[in-house]
């Protein structure tokens, strides 16, 4: 039997186009991110590593790619950590504000700006800039992390590549997000979440761009390809296999919310404040305002190193401490300095709890003032230390007050970092998907859904990303696209049932201008049908063309209708009022004949923008009719 065939439509046509751009995109993304990976890793083997004598422990699956050392808190030069972040923050902050101001902060607000508000537009520089000074900032010590960045870049390719191609707005910000979601996926190891990422992260409320769903997997399975050749397919973090057996371990995992939620609205609360009362008020230069947060971020890094660079050691040593492998969080720079400071005697629980709170405390600062200031960097990285340190200490301590609720800290670790982040940016979807990616664990998926949407109900009033918008009703790209669909499902027909005079008034062929004028005159209507001895439409005469010939014939009765008559532009009482509409801004009329559905010779009524209008406001206040 022959399957019938189906013309492909217009939208199938573009949606192949992009889908051919998307793989370039996820290539160029995927080579960024193995780019921007590297500048990360010799920028922080150079500053921490060679300056300082500071080596972090990071992923449980990255191996360093220019110092495999671990610091064991001894041979630490604090006096430089003292200093680098300063030294770090001036010279970002000096090619940031001269090259492309749009490239400070964390970079997923840039980006979540010109998918709303810029037609997904990003100037050609922007990617680089970013790249280059996001990798000086968080080497010398700030505390940022790769999705702020990484996002921008692969937005900046995507929107590079739309503007080459020539493609309209709306491809085009499906090609920036599609970038934005390449980028977060191969970097973090989570091609799933990346593109998931980048349709949620659009708006505060619980919605997404479904638009940028199949590109964005398209992109993403490319880059994180790309990437995985040159790195490995592997997730982020070495984990144990943690699991749930029975409904009363998801007790305190209720504990771990709201602890995410209080921990998020203080994140979000210090990153703002330290921006908007503290560095938007100097009566300085922005280029150096980057190195006054990079001060206060060497003098927590002093006390306290786990709080600057990426931080991610802090993260797996939770997952280790419940497996005995190290390092475990005991062997941590700053824990003997910890153990000492509390009274003797304390559990080792009481000492983990203590130190992870104080890292997660001190991180928050750490984030507020290397990012808020001007900084270059993003905010996921630092929010899933963040969430992991406060999880563990959360795990630390109900384990050791209630061992009947058989509590793993590392599974608090865990969950907590999907908690934290979800509730501080509003992306509870992503980031249950993102987390479970990055550390290849898929067991707590029930208690990390349970504590993401407690911490992102209790965190609907605030948002790290402040150009998120708060549902697709807010977006000025989709204005349009909404008024055309609503025109698209009324009729002519619902229209004209809706005026209050159905009264037609048509002209005569052979009526005469003084009569036609007269007409006109006691009319309220923008146009008149002109018809034969039959009724049969011959023509149409508006207003304009009235007001136009009274000044050049006067009232002459030598000029009849069917002289002046102009050709018919009608639609039919089945047609929708987009097509009336259309009409009505392709022949400039204000008003269009409506003419009978089997006979289109026959004139029924007439349809004015205003009855379009009415139609359409009563659909919006009552769209159950």
């Amino acid at each position: 039997m022959e399957l019938p065939q189906i013309q492909a439509h217009p939208e199938a046509q573009d949606l192949r186009r992009v889908m051919a751009s998307c793989v370039l995109i996820g290539i160029v993304a995927g080579l960024g991110a193995a780019a921007f990976f590297v500048m990360l890793e010799a920028g922080s083997a150079f500053c921490m590593g060679y300056l300082a004598g500071y080596h972090p422990n990071g992923p449980g699956y990255e191996t360093p790619l220019f110092d495999s050392e671990s610091g064991d808190g001894q041979s630490i030069i604090r006096w430089v950590l003292l200093i680098i972040p300063a030294v770090g923050g001036l010279i970002s902050g000096l090619i940031t504000f001269s090259l492309a101001p749009e490239a400070e902060g964390h970079g997923t607000d840039a980006a979540i700006e010109a998918y709303h508000f810029k037609d997904g537009v990003v100037r050609a520089r922007v990617p680089f800039i970013k790249a280059i000074t996001s990798a000086i900032t968080i080497g010398s010590g700030g505390s940022g992390g790769r999705e702020g960045p990484i996002a921008q870049i692969g937005a900046g390719f995507g929107s590079i590549l739309g503007g080459w191609l020539k493609m309209p707005p709306d491809e085009r910000r499906i090609l920036m997000a599609a970038g934005m979601a390449a980028g977060i996926g191969a970097i973090f190891h989570a091609p799933l979440a990346g593109a998931l990422f980048a349709a949620e992260v659009m708006y505060q409320g619980p919605d997404q761009e479904h638009e940028v769903f199949v590109p964005a997997f398209v992109t993403s399975i490319v880059s994180y390809c790309v990437f995985g050749a040159f790195f490995g397919f592997h997730p982020l973090f070495v984990t144990p296999a943690y699991h749930i057996s029975q409904p009363l371990q998801l007790l305190p995992y209720f504990i771990l919310a709201v602890v995410c939620a209080l921990g998020a609205k203080l994140f979000v609360s210090s990153f703002y404040g330290a921006r908007h009362l503290m560095f938007d008020r100097l009566k300085l230069p922005n280029h150096v305002k980057p190195a006054l947060g990079g001060i206060v971020v060497g003098i927590i890094g002093f006390f306290l190193p786990e709080a600057i660079g990426a931080g991610y050691g802090v993260v797996q040593a939770c997952f280790n401490n419940d497996v005995g492998v190290s390092p475990a969080i005991i062997d941590l720079p700053s824990a003997g300095a910890i153990r000492d400071f509390l009274p003797g005697g304390m559990a080792p629980a009481f000492v983990g709890a203590a130190l992870l709170a104080i890292i997660a405390v001190a991180k928050i600062g750490t984030t507020s003032f290397s990012i808020g200031s001007g900084g270059s960097g993003g905010v996921f990285g630092p929010a899933v230390v963040i969430g992991g340190a406060l999880g563990g200490a959360t795990g630390l301590l109900c384990a050791e007050l209630f061992p009947a609720w058989q509590v793993e800290p590392g599974a608090f670790a865990l969950v907590g970092m999907a908690g934290f982040f979800a509730g501080a940016a509003n992306t509870p979807i992503s980031t249950i998907i993102m987390v479970s990616e990055m550390t290849g664990n898929y067991n707590l998926l029930l208690p990390a859904m349970l504590v993401c949407i407690v911490s992102y109900m209790l965190c609907q009033k605030f948002t790290l990303y402040e150009r998120q918008l708060p549902s697709r009703l807010d977006a000025p790209s989709k204005v349009g696209n909404m008024a055309r669909a609503i025109l698209q499902r009324l009729t002519v027909r619902l229209a004209l049932s809706m005026k209050p005079d159905r009264s037609l008034m048509v002209v005569p062929v052979d009526m005469v201008f003084s009569e036609l004028v007269d007409r006109f005159a006691s009319s309220t209507h923008e146009c008149f049908p002109v018809v034969d001895g039959e009724g049969c439409l011959v023509g149409v005469i508006d207003t304009d063309q009235i007001r136009q010939l009274v000044t050049e014939i006067a009232f002459s009765d030598a000029v009849i209708a069917g002289d002046i008559a102009e050709s018919v532009q009608a639609v039919s009482p089945n047609e929708s009022l987009l097509v009336a509409v259309n009409l009505m801004v392709s022949t400039g009329r204000h008003e269009l004949i409506v003419v009978d559905e089997q006979d289109s010779r026959r004139a029924i009524d007439t349809l004015s923008r205003s009855d379009v209008i009415t139609a359409y406001n009563r659909q919006i206040a009552s769209p159950k009719q």
